[in-house]
């Protein structure tokens, strides 16, 4: 009766001790893999791979756009894509543009003002002022308020 009670208590265990040896090996292959995967995936090299970045610098070859600090061929980036789309995707491309690149973020703010500057001329102040979110602070509303004055 002893041998009998032994089995019963073993296969209960089987299907979960099974599951728990698959998930003992396969989880730290998967974290292993995933971690691989997210290093190679950052750009050690410093150099910015920003879409937002790299498609301003069209002019490469010009001796005056070699010279262009990096702040403001965004700037002119983001006051284009602030007349051809909203002053919504160009905030959102700043913002994206700050995290990607941190040395950016001294910059921030004037680009934003001039952004809010920028859309008050092309949408109006109340229109503009709609667009205003917490990017840079409130740099943006700034200077919605400053052109409308």
């Amino acid at each position: 009766m002893k041998h009998s009670m032994n089995q019963q208590t073993r296969r209960g265990r089987g299907p979960a001790r099974r599951i728990g040896r698959t998930l003992a090996f396969v989880l730290p292959v998967v974290l292993v893999l995933s971690g691989t995967l997210a290093v190679t995936r950052v750009n050690w090299s410093g150099n910015s791979t920003d879409p937002v970045l790299t498609a301003a610098d069209t002019s490469v070859g010009s001796p005056r756009a070699a010279k262009r600090a990096p702040q403001d061929i965004l700037r002119d980036k983001l006051l284009t894509e602030l007349q051809e789309e909203d002053p919504g995707v160009a905030l959102t491309h700043l913002q994206q543009a700050v995290n990607g690149r941190p040395s950016l973020a001294k910059h921030c703010a004037s680009i934003a003002r001039a952004l809010g500057q920028a859309a008050v001329r092309v949408y109006g102040p109340t229109r503009a002022q709609s667009y205003a979110r917490p990017v840079c602070d409130t740099a943006f509303a700034t200077g919605v308020a400053a052109a409308h004055s």
